[in-house]
Formats: C-alpha cells, structure tokens, sequence
C-alpha cells in the first residue's frame, strides 16, 4: 500500500510543459529515487510535493489526504519531512538548538516567549542528534562544523515531527564519496527502523544505485521509466536520454572513479 500517491501530476511556466502528467507511488519503508537530466523537472515535482509549488493539474495524495493546495507548514505537520540541496541550518546555533528550533516549531511554540527556547525540550533533541550520530558534538555551532556533519544535524531537524514520508532534494550534494555513502547509509537505516518513505533526488548514480529501493526517470517533464534499479540500468531509451548512443553507467561510474 502506498504512503505517498502522484497522479497525472502538470505544472507549466508560460508555455513550457515543466511536468506532464507524471504519476507515481512510494510506499512506506521505500527509498524512491527520482532522477532524470538537467531540466527534466525533477526539482518542480519535488517542490509541488512539498507545497512550494502548486500543480496546475493532477494529485498528490498522502496518507490519503491531498496535498494539493496546501502550505509546506501544513504538510510538514502532517508528518512530512524534508531536507534541502544546501543544508537549511542556522548557522550561529548549535547543532541542539538548530533540532530544537524544530521541536518548537512541531510544537506549535514556535514564537511563543513563556519559557527560554534553549530549554525546550532538550533531551528530545539530544536524542535525535544520537540517532544521527552528533550528539557528542551538540553543543558545538553549525558555522564551525564540517558539512558532512550540517548534513547530518540537518537530517535530525528533518526527523524532528516524526515524519512517515520524507523529501531530501541532493543529500549528498558538496559531499565526500565517503561521507555521500555514510549519510545514505544513515537513512537507509532510519528507513527500516522507522518504516518511513524517502523520496529523493540525486546527481550521483553511485548513491542512487546503491541505496534505491526503486527509480522513477523524468525527461522533458515526462516519466519515462519506472522501476528497480538493475531493470533502469539496463533500459535503452534512459541510456540514451542520459548518455546518447555507446554509454552505460557503468562507463560512467569508472569514468568518475578515474577522476578522483
């Protein structure tokens, strides 16, 4: 059964057909990839899935419920959470106070003055820099923090409402081939504990190869494969959409290796 459910998705900027009619599901315990070329209109559906942007046409169910309409806050509150291509922290906090900005704001205490925010609900959120591995360095500022660990306070903020479906745009974008695998690893686990859907978007074939459980291939605005990741390896017209004619992305995953 799916948690997340697109149908005959559109979105159009002028005369341009950004997304045309795309239809998918995630299910929970599922990382989903979404991947495609520069422009095939993967960032537009990632933004209308999180109300950032509003289709012209179609749905977005979740849970049942349609999204369509309503305001990232709202979705949020629904348990959706969502990560961004460049680490959305504030950089002067502290790794905790970053997750307990999020508490707050799950708490709907957000601007609320009745008791000081450094003291909202601090174990909950030590526990959640645990779970990603930054607890022993909670109390340290974003701004002198290595950005693989941004990353990782940043997916704590993400978990912070407890979320069933999460959207992480670029989770491993500016990151070390090492700390790209051990972020992904990460949430493959909260995946399995937690029996939540991930739907992500990536650059990097290695991750998506790696730590996607299914991929849905957009060209041109247009879903133009759907499936597990050996059948999308080996599909003629996303070879060529990618690379042209006489490429593989094996080709191109050796190419990368040769490069570092």
């Amino acid at each position: 059964m799916s948690l997340l459910a697109v149908s005959e998705l559109g979105k159009s900027f002028g005369g341009v057909r950004a997304v045309d009619g795309i239809s998918f599901e995630v299910a929970p315990g599922e990382l989903l990839a979404l991947i495609g070329p520069n422009g095939a209109g993967k960032s537009t559906t990632f933004n209308m899935v999180n109300g950032q942007l509003r289709a012209d046409r179609g749905s977005i169910r979740f849970d049942g419920q349609e999204l369509v309409g309503m305001r990232p806050r709202d979705i949020w509150r629904l348990g959706v959470g969502r990560t961004f291509q460049i680490a959305a922290t504030f950089a002067s906090l502290t790794a905790v106070e970053n997750v307990q900005m999020a508490l707050l704001s799950d708490d709907r205490k957000l601007f609320s003055m009745w008791r000081r925010a450094a003291q909202h609900r601090r174990e909950d959120a030590i526990d959640l820099l645990a779970q990603v591995g930054m607890a022993e360095q909670a109390d340290r500022p974003c701004s002198v923090l290595a950005y693989g660990d941004v990353k990782r306070v940043e997916l704590a903020i993400a978990m912070a409402n407890r979320p069933q479906l999460l959207l992480m745009d670029e989770p491993t974008a500016g990151m070390a081939p090492r700390e790209r695998n051990e972020l992904m690893a990460l949430t493959k686990r909260l995946v399995v504990e937690r029996n939540m859907a991930v739907l992500f978007t990536e650059h990097s074939m290695d991750v998506v190869f790696a730590y996607a459980d299914r991929m849905a291939v957009l060209a041109r605005g247009r879903l133009i494969a759907e499936g597990a990741p050996a059948a999308i390896r080996d599909d003629p017209k996303v070879q060529e959409v990618y690379f042209g004619t006489g490429k593989t992305f094996e080709k191109k995953r050796a190419a990368s290796e040769v490069v570092r």
